[in-house]
């Protein structure tokens, strides 16, 4: 059983006693790395003393780092599919999948601190790819949200655009540590802002 703490990055991270280890526990403990350092950071050898353990025990779940990044990806991407569909796909009401969209930069800490390290390595052949599905799978549901509002095809798109436009660059200034404290009043006003600016009728 993998023992849950927190991370450096404020996020829960699996770190896995030594007789239960998994494939698992190594791709918990790579994105928890991606997530601290970056996509470049990520080694074996480095990663098998940060868990504990003998480098000679990831080749049994691995063939490679690249196997490991592969798979750690997946895992990922499927945990941010889920959410996505948690915290819009469950909501009836357009206008309130849109507002839950906004406010979710401030909850699933971990999933954005492993999307900002994947941007920084946007051009990584392993990483682009996943990018890419996880930002048309967002832009998707916003702005098929924002055609139930009552815009056409063409200006739902722009608007999502612009929405996941906004939601990364709050990532980008959170990392240069240029935007407002998650919980304070200045970050609830500014969601607030955002909420007013880019959805109709809000």
């Amino acid at each position: 059983m993998a023992v849950f703490i927190h991370g450096s990055a404020g996020s829960q991270v699996s770190r896995p006693k030594r007789n239960t280890l998994s494939a698992v526990d190594w791709e918990h403990e790579a994105l928890a790395v991606i997530a601290e350092e970056g996509v470049t950071a990520l080694a074996v050898e480095p990663l098998a003393r940060r868990m504990g353990i003998t480098k000679g025990s990831f080749y049994w779940h691995f063939s490679g780092r690249e196997s490991l990044l592969e798979q750690a990806l997946e895992r990922w991407e499927a945990h941010d599919a889920r959410n996505l569909a948690a915290s819009m796909g469950a909501i009836e009401d357009p206008r309130e999948r849109l507002v839950a969209f906004i406010h979710g930069v401030s909850r699933e800490r971990f999933t954005h601190d492993v999307y900002r390290a994947l941007c920084s390595a946007a051009d990584h052949p392993q990483v682009e790819p996943v990018l890419e599905r996880v930002a048309n799978r967002r832009m998707a549901e916003i702005a098929r949200a924002f055609s139930e509002l009552g815009m056409d095809d063409t200006g739902a798109a722009h608007r999502a655009r612009l929405t996941y436009s906004v939601y990364l660059g709050f990532l980008q200034l959170q990392s240069q540590h240029q935007a407002p404290v998650f919980s304070s009043e200045e970050y609830s006003a500014y969601v607030e802002h955002v909420i007013e600016t880019l959805i109709p009728g809000s």
